[in-house]
C-alpha cells in the first residue's frame, strides 16, 4: 500500500508532546536544507512502486529518504541512524516529524527492505534531487554543469581477504549450515578436522613451509568435496539457498589459480579482483565505479557501478549519459586521465585527455587539465566519509545503491556547509552597520 501521510501534514495537535519547531533553531543548516528540498518529488517518483489499496500502509517516504541522506552524511549504520533519529530533534525535523518522538520509528531492517523496493532508480532520484536543491539554493551555478571531470575507482566490498584455504573452509561451513537448515542429513561435517587443517596451513605459510601448507590445502579441498557429495546423494536437485551455496562451492572447488571469473567470497560471489597498482594495496576486491564531478565547485553529478571491470574508456559514454539525465544539461567538456584513451564516447562534448606533454597545449586547455585532478580528493571524501570504502550492501544491487547514496550524501554535506556559510555572511552583513555604535559602549 502507498506510504503514510507525513506527520507534519496532520493538523491534529498533541497535548503531551512538544512540537519540533519549538526545539529547533530556524537558522540551523539542517532546518534550512529541509525547507529547500522538494520532498513531494520523492512521493511522485516512488508511488508506482506501491499498490494503491492492497497491503499495509508503507512508511513515510520523507522519513526513509531523510534517514538515508543522514546515514551516509554521518557514515553510520542503519541501527545507529534509527537510534540517532530517536535522540536528535533536528534529524526528526529533517525527516518530516512534527512532534518530538521518544520511540524508534521502525525496525532498522525496514531500511533494507525499502532500498530493495526503490532499487537503483530510486537511489538515483536522491542524487538528482541533491543537485536540484543545490541549484535552488544557488550553491550550484548552471554554468558549472557544462564542464565535468570523470574518473573511476574501486568500491571495495566488506569481504575477508581471500585465500584458497579460507575459501574452502568457508564454503564447507556454509554448506553444512544450509544443509542443517534444509533438513539434509550428513554423515560427517568435518568441522573439527577442517578447523585444525586451516590453523596448520596458516602456521606453515607464516613459517614459509609451503609444501606442508599446500598439503593442508589439499585436505581442505577433500573435506569440501566429501560434503558436496553427501548433499548431492541426499538432494540431487537442491534448490533455494542450499542450491545457490552448492553452486558456489562447486565453483570454488574447480577453480584454479589462472582462471578468470573466480569466486573470492562465498556470501558475495559477485566480487571482482581489481589490480590498481598501488604499493600499499596491489589488489582490491569489490566493484569498479565511475564518478563524475563538476570542474568548478566539485559537485558530484554522476556515479554508477560498472560490474565486470570494464576498460575505463568504455564507461565514459554511460557516465556522460547519466550526467545529462540527472542535471538536464548536456556536458560540453569533459576532462579525463590517460586511462580513457580509446574511449567509446561519440557525443558532442569535447573530451580532454590529460597527458604529460603540456607545453604545446594552450593555456585555456591547461587550466582545465589542472582542474581535472580535483576529482581525486572528492573520491577520497566519498571513501573516507560517505561509506564508499567498504560496501556492506548485498549483491550487485547493493553495489549500485551504495555509490549513489554516497554521491548524494557528498552533495548534501556541501549544501549543509553552504547553508552555514550563508548564515554567517548574513549575520556579518547585518551587524556591520552597528559596529561603530557599539564600539564606544565596549570601550566604556
Amino acid at each position: 500500500m502507498r506510504p503514510q501521510r507525513p506527520q507534519r501534514e496532520d493538523p491534529q495537535g498533541e497535548l503531551f508532546k512538544v512540537e519540533l519547531v519549538r526545539l529547533c533553531a530556524p537558522d540551523h543548516p539542517l532546518v534550512r536544507l529541509a525547507q529547500s528540498i522538494d520532498w513531494a518529488s520523492f512521493d511522485a517518483a516512488f508511488s508506482p512502486q506501491y499498490h494503491p489499496s492492497t497491503g499495509r500502509p508503507a512508511l513515510p517516504t520523507r522519513l526513509m529518504v531523510g534517514l538515508h541522506y543522514l546515514k551516509h552524511v554521518h557514515d553510520v549504520s542503519d541501527e545507529v541512524a534509527v537510534a540517532t533519529w530517536c535522540e536528535n530533534p533536528y534529524w526528526q525535523y529533517f525527516c518530516g516529524g512534527k512532534f518530538f518522538e521518544h520511540e524508534l520509528p521502525f525496525d532498522p531492517s525496514s531500511m533494507t527492505k525499502w532500498r530493495q523496493k526503490v532499487a537503483a532508480a530510486g537511489a538515483q532520484k536522491l542524487l538528482e534531487e541533491s543537485i536540484a536543491t543545490g541549484l535552488r539554493m544557488k550553491a550550484i551555478k548552471p554554468a558549472q554543469l557544462t564542464r565535468v571531470n570523470v574518473d573511476t575507482t574501486v568500491q571495495p566490498k566488506a569481504v575477508r581477504f581471500p585465500t584458497d584455504a579460507r575459501l574452502l573452509d568457508r564454503a564447507r561451513e556454509r554448506l553444512v549450515a544450509e544443509a542443517e537448515r534444509a533438513g539434509v542429513p550428513l554423515e560427517r561435517t568435518f568441522r573439527f578436522v577442517s578447523r585444525r587443517a586451516l590453523r596448520r596451513q596458516s602456521g606453515y605459510a607464516r613459517a614459509q613451509q609451503f609444501r606442508r601448507a599446500r598439503r593442508e590445502v589439499r585436505r581442505l579441498r577433500t573435506y569440501l568435496r566429501r560434503v558436496i557429495r553427501q548433499i548431492e546423494r541426499a538432494r540431487p536437485e537442491a534448490e533455494g539457498r542450499l542450491g545457490a551455496v552448492l553452486q558456489v562451492a562447486r565453483r570454488i572447488l574447480r577453480q584454479q589459480r589462472t582462471d578468470k571469473g573466480k569466486v573470492y567470497s562465498v556470501h558475495a560471489p559477485e566480487v571482482e579482483c581489481l589490480a590498481k597498482g598501488k604499493p600499499h594495496r596491489p589488489f582490491e576486491f569489490g566493484c569498479k565505479v565511475s564518478v563524475a564531478t563538476t570542474a568548478r565547485g566539485h559537485w558530484v553529478v554522476g556515479a554508477q557501478a560498472c560490474p565486470g571491470s570494464p576498460y575505463d574508456g568504455h564507461t565514459l559514454a554511460g557516465a556522460l549519459a547519466q550526467v545529462e539525465k540527472l542535471t538536464g544539461t548536456p556536458p560540453q567538456q569533459v576532462a579525463v586521465d590517460l586511462g580513457y584513451r580509446g574511449h567509446d564516447y561519440r557525443g558532442p562534448a569535447t573530451v580532454l585527455i590529460v597527458n604529460r606533454f603540456r607545453r604545446a597545449v594552450p593555456e585555456r586547455i591547461r587550466r582545465w587539465w589542472r582542474c581535472r585532478s580535483a576529482i581525486e580528493p572528492v573520491i577520497g571524501h566519498l571513501k573516507a566519509s560517505r561509506r564508499l570504502e567498504r560496501n556492506r550492501l548485498k549483491g550487485t544491487l547493493g553495489d549500485q545503491l551504495n555509490v549513489l547514496f554516497a554521491a548524494a550524501a557528498q552533495n548534501l554535506a556541501k549544501l549543509l556547509r553552504h547553508a552555514a556559510a550563508f548564515l554567517r555572511t548574513l549575520i556579518t552583513a547585518l551587524c556591520e552597520p552597528l559596529t561603530p555604535l557599539l564600539l564606544p559602549v565596549a570601550n566604556a
